[in-house]
């Protein structure tokens, strides 16, 4: 279950003499380089281990044919976590940036390795994750992102990573934006869903700072005590807003076991033990000791949300950008988050849709 780098995908390499050369002049001693693996989890940017005589770095960059530039910015992700680790010290500590591409065909930031356990797409063989485990698991995950939005945004800085006000209109209206530049297939329910979102805005009762893809992935969990988060990885998308868009997406990864199969390889939050959707909610809402209100509209949100990030990266690939193989089928994941999205709304309700 510790998280494992493996060969390099073909046409993601990286030039481990010109990095290393790069590396032995800059201000931290990283030592020689030995090794570069790549970890295989996500679609989104590439994450690469870098073996020293030293120690292990974590090297993160865009994918090849990435023009969202927002959602791909590694030096606003450096500068996430160069403000975070002052005040939230369950973060990697970030070492270096490069702005240029003229040293691995991108921008790029190194940071330190974390090492611990990240659940991945399929519960491993050994049948280790009990049910009485998965329970402290999803607990904590849930009372980590009440943390994560209780820090002070104005004590600490975080406020200038983001601009509060407005910021649900702008993410209905960007998303809606971004779906409908990447859109290949017509797809009933994304209309539906295009037309619902912008009607049913709610009031922002606060402002916090927000992850934007808070799931079991981005988690790293202590290999002697499961329960305990070292570490919350990717803060690509991390801004300050209204903190139940964060919830609303965390929501849409917690696939259910009858959600379908498709949406499963998401998150392990479907195996026995784990909380529902319902019940993260009641989590959520008990601890920050406020009224559950809304929870309809944040659920759809994070659902189309989700369905046009998988879009996204669908589109590189009918585009030709990409020949990665796990893209091929990712329309289906698309029809299947919005197909939670839509019946969320027919039936008023975020759990046990089917």
């Amino acid at each position: 279950m510790i998280d494992e780098a493996k060969n390099i995908r073909p046409g993601e390499e990286v030039d481990r003499d010109r990095l290393h050369e790069f590396l032995s002049k800059a201000p931290e001693d990283f030592g020689e380089i030995l090794e570069i693996l790549q970890f295989p989890g996500g679609f989104s940017n590439l994450t690469y281990l870098i073996k020293t005589d030293k120690q292990e770095y974590v090297l993160r960059r865009p994918p090849r044919g990435a023009n969202i530039k927002s959602a791909h910015d590694m030096g606003r992700e450096f500068n996430v976590l160069s403000l975070l680790y002052q005040h939230y010290k369950k973060v990697p500590k970030p070492l270096l940036y490069q702005a240029e591409d003229d040293i691995i065909g991108a921008p790029f930031y190194i940071m330190e390795r974390v090492k611990g356990i990240i659940l991945r797409n399929r519960p491993p063989n050994n049948n280790s994750l009990t049910p009485q485990l998965m329970q402290l698991i999803s607990e904590a995950s849930v009372a980590n992102l009440v943390k994560l939005h209780q820090l002070d945004i104005y004590e600490t800085g975080l406020v200038n990573l983001g601009k509060p006000e407005g910021y649900v209109e702008r993410q209905v209206t960007g998303w809606i934006k971004r779906y409908i530049n990447a859109e290949t297939d017509n797809i009933k329910a994304a209309k539906n869903i295009m037309h619902w979102l912008p009607e049913n805005i709610p009031d922002t009762r606060e402002v916090s700072l927000i992850h934007n893809d808070y799931k079991y992935d981005n988690l790293v969990l202590n290999p002697e005590k499961p329960e305990e988060i070292m570490a919350v990885l990717d803060w690509e998308m991390a801004t300050v807003g209204d903190p139940l868009m964060d919830l609303g997406t965390t929501l849409a990864y917690w696939a259910e076991a009858n959600d379908d199969d498709l949406l499963k390889p998401f998150n392990l939050t479907w195996i026995p033990g784990n909380l529902t959707r319902d019940s993260v909610v009641e989590t959520y809402f008990q601890q920050r000791n406020m009224a559950a209100t809304n929870v309809l509209f944040y659920y759809v949100f994070g659902c189309f949300k989700v369905a046009v990030i998988v879009q996204q990266i669908y589109a590189r690939y009918k585009k030709g950008f990409t020949d990665d193989p796990r893209f091929k089928h990712l329309i289906h994941v698309v029809k299947a988050l919005l197909t939670n999205g839509e019946k969320a709304i027919q039936l008023n309700r975020i759990s046990h849709l089917y």
